[in-house]
């Protein structure tokens, strides 16, 4: 039923001003330029895909250029800074013509009459550009805190297993190295470190599950919130890592970087995944309906669903729906699963035996989402189809995905799993700044500041407001969660504001108004 409009207003707001402050304090654009106490002759970042410049849901050329990594490394240049070289893409679409799984940036189309992101291409296979090391930017899409520290994290012949990354398989210096082993041997003057995000973020952007396929068909799980196993070889892909696997995996890279002399950097803690758009874009209750239908749905499916969901002391999963906007019907699958009394009660009810079993099992764990539920942006291309054809409803569809059919649980996070998400996030962080002073680094607040632009205020820089509103907001890509050049750039002066402030220094921070947004067509 909800589908992603972008308005000729809302993107016509996208070039106004709203006043001509701005939110980033302590700039020093107008005073001498120092490099303090720290030396940035040779600035190494790692981290994962928002540190290589990932946007668009691939990484290309021009998404590296902005990186937030190279944004710092050229104001460092104007305190002696050294070159900052990347692993560059060698085309501007990116994605792997040759694996599965990784296609090439989405960009707006209009689709099924509205403008929605589209994926393109892939545009080229799998390259190696390890002749062209060192790299400075050694930011791993996908990497989670322990894979910093993997052996073999980089070899092709582990992509099979699943034990390598193709984003590092480019660039590391033999198959057997890991990242923080090439950064390293660079020996770096200065580094900065922002991980932990995705050791939380893929059980997030999942729905909380794990995925299995076999013979063609996908079956969900529910992913482990892993507590007290410290072996993440035993992890499944979207499991939420223990805060001490991701504590221990940032101290060995920091022992790892203090061990050859590179005790000078900056280390940001992780944003509440839950704040960005995909997760905000469609709100739990995307249901519009009128008197009519909301009337036809309860006497035809709603009422026969709760009366016999309440014999069997069930009957809070499903409420009569009303005019207006309703709660989007999901999967849980921590619920009892009631198929087969739900097929019985039906069929005994006088519904034909076929039907009876097609709503069983359709409701055996379905229910109605509640406030504070989210929906993820994957279930917008999802929610208003024909549940039996995946095609657009028409009127004389019965079963439409969110109304009258719930759709999977890997479509959503109840309120458990965005507890165990806050839980996570606050784990980790916990540590990343007890290690922040430990270390003596400096420290950006990240969570804060991404909070921040969640906010209705948003941030503003030179009158040009930001915030986290999906496209029009400016600041993330069409992927819902990574960020856009201008986002980065937003990212990039917490970052100098952090450095200068520990290390003394006066970089100047850049002006996000000058990089690139959302492309529209």
């Amino acid at each position: 039923m909800k589908k992603i409009i972008i308005s000729t207003l809302a993107v016509s707001a996208l070039f106004l001003t709203t006043s001509c402050e701005t939110d980033f304090d302590t700039d020093v654009q107008d005073i001498v330029v120092t490099k303090g106490e720290a030396d940035f002759s040779n600035y190494v970042s790692l981290g994962n895909s928002l540190t290589s410049g990932y946007r668009d849901g691939t990484l290309y050329s021009d998404g590296q250029n902005e990186s937030y990594p190279s944004m710092i490394a050229m104001q460092m240049k104007l305190a002696g800074g050294g070159g900052f070289k990347q692993p560059m893409m060698p085309n501007n679409v990116g994605g792997f013509t040759n694996l599965p799984g990784f296609p090439g940036k989405l960009v707006l189309k209009m689709t099924n009459g509205a403008l929605a992101p589209s994926a393109s291409p892939a545009a080229a296979a799998l390259d190696n550009v390890s002749a062209g090391r060192p790299y400075n930017n050694l930011g791993v899409p996908g990497a989670k805190s322990f894979h910093l520290v993997a052996p073999n994290y980089g070899s092709l012949a582990g992509l099979a297993t699943g034990t390598a990354n193709p984003y590092f398989v480019r660039f590391a210096s033999s198959a057997t190295t890991s990242v923080l082993a090439d950064a390293m041997v660079q020996k770096p003057t200065f580094f900065s470190l922002w991980i932990g995000n995705n050791d939380v973020l893929s059980y997030a952007t999942n729905g909380g599950t794990n995925s299995q396929t076999t013979g063609g068909v996908t079956t969900y799980t529910a992913a482990t919130v892993q507590t007290g196993n410290t072996n993440p070889a035993t992890y499944k892909s979207n499991d939420i890592s223990d805060a001490n696997v991701v504590a221990g995996s940032i101290k060995a890279v920091l022992d790892g970087l203090k061990s050859v002399g590179s005790t000078k950097g900056i280390i940001g803690n992780i944003p509440d995944v839950t704040n960005i758009p995909f997760f905000t874009r469609v709100p739990y209750n995307a249901i519009p309906l009128d008197a009519a239908k909301a009337q036809a749905l309860n006497t035809q499916l709603y009422g026969p669903l709760k009366a016999a969901l309440t014999a069997f002391g069930q009957g809070d999963r499903i409420n009569p729906v009303v005019a207006g906007n309703n709660p989007v019907l999901i999967i849980d699958n921590k619920l009892a699963n009631l198929s087969a009394q739900l097929t019985g009660a039906l069929t005994a009810g006088g519904v034909p035996a076929a039907q009876a079993a097609f709503i069983g099992n359709a409701f055996g764990r379905a229910r109605q989402a509640k406030p504070g539920e989210l929906m993820l942006l994957t279930s917008s291309t999802l929610l208003g189809l024909d549940a039996t054809t995946n095609q657009p409803a028409t009127p004389s569809s019965v079963f439409i995905y969110g109304a009258s059919f719930p759709i999977g649980d890997q479509y959503s996070l109840t309120t458990d799993e965005v507890n165990n998400i806050g839980t996570a996030v606050k784990a980790y962080n916990t540590s990343i700044k007890a290690m922040a002073d430990s270390y003596g680094l400096a420290f950006v607040d990240m969570n804060a500041k991404m909070s921040e632009l969640n906010s209705k205020s948003g941030i503003s820089w030179n009158g040009v407001k930001y915030t986290a509103t999906f496209v029009t907001g400016g600041a993330f890509s069409l992927d819902g969660v990574h960020l856009t050049g201008r986002g980065y750039a937003i990212v990039a002066n917490e970052f100098i504001k952090s450095i200068n402030g520990k290390y003394k220094s006066t970089l100047p921070q850049v002006d996000p108004n000058k990089y690139s947004g959302v492309t529209f067509p």
